[in-house]
């Protein structure tokens, strides 16, 4: 993704990519997993590298060599279906959640109907009786294609802006 402003996608696309994006962030808030699933291409690369504070170092932070995760859709399907069995204890009773999406910006990929696309994330949850309310925050990089006339994620992988994660589990998907 250029730092450039300019723009190369038409505004068109820029709006179908970008209600995707609102579309993942509606069934993710209101618990249609499997709806979100559907979203996401069969090789989707999904990760979540841990964020380093080095000090002195002017580097981006981001480990290479360990992640708060990495999935593929098997991986992803397996969590999401064993939220909808009782096991799921950590869901029950489920979250109120929110997923913000922010900035997106749109830019073409290395293929025909392929586009690399950065945003910003706001995620805030609340549990139970709680007045503790959970937030993630930080920058999503994705690569969005369409495959059959449909639009689909396949890669993403997401920047959180804290070194230490505060949320109590990571059964959300950003």
């Amino acid at each position: 993704m250029s730092n450039e402003v300019k723009s190369k996608v038409s505004l068109e696309i820029k709006e179908e990519i970008t209600n995707l994006l609102y579309q993942e962030a509606y069934y993710l808030d209101n618990r249609m997993y499997k709806e979100w699933l559907d979203l996401l291409s069969d090789e989707i690369e999904y990760k979540m590298p841990l964020r380093e504070t080095v000090e002195g170092v002017n580097i981006d932070n981001i480990s290479v060599d360990s992640a708060f995760y990495e999935e593929t859709k098997a991986s992803l399907r397996t969590r999401v279906l064993r939220l909808y069995t009782k096991s799921a204890w950590v869901e029950n009773p489920a979250t109120r959640q929110r997923h913000f999406i922010s900035n997106v910006m749109i830019e073409p990929g290395d293929q025909t109907n392929e586009y690399r696309v950065r945003s910003y994330f706001l995620f805030k949850r609340s549990r139970g009786s709680t007045i503790d309310i959970e937030e993630m925050f930080g920058q999503r990089n994705d690569i969005i294609k369409q495959v059959n006339g449909d639009w689909k994620v396949t890669s993403r992988t997401i920047i959180p802006d804290q070194s230490v994660i505060t949320t109590m589990n990571m059964s959300m998907f950003l």
